[in-house]
């Protein structure tokens, strides 16, 4: 038996985990938002969140389908190859990633 259905065997014990859930994916939901306007790659961290909320809460499943239809319908306005997309994708976190570290370590 894994920890979650041992957790969830009681009524409170499923409110509890909901709660749990609900703290450790809005926390972070909380700072991709926060790293959409700062540095950071805010969009991953932000589904990141999202995807956490999603195993408890069915909103927050349709609010991450959403987005990703509309990250999507972005995407293909590009008119880019996708091996390009993914270069400039995986670039950015990477300059994202060594700015934070440059500046942490200031």
């Amino acid at each position: 038996m894994n920890l979650r259905s041992w957790i969830k065997k009681t009524q409170a014990g499923r409110i509890v985990w909901r709660v749990i859930i609900g703290v450790i994916g809005g926390g972070i939901t909380a700072a991709g938002s926060v790293a959409l306007i700062g540095p950071g790659p805010g969009i991953l961290i932000l589904l990141a969140g999202l995807g956490i909320l999603a195993t408890e809460f069915a909103w927050a499943g349709r609010v991450m389908m959403r987005t990703k239809e509309i990250a999507a319908k972005a995407a293909e306005r590009t008119g880019m190859k996708p091996w390009v997309k993914y270069f400039f994708i995986s670039g950015g976190a990477v300059v994202s990633i060594i700015t934070i570290f440059i500046y942490y370590s200031r």
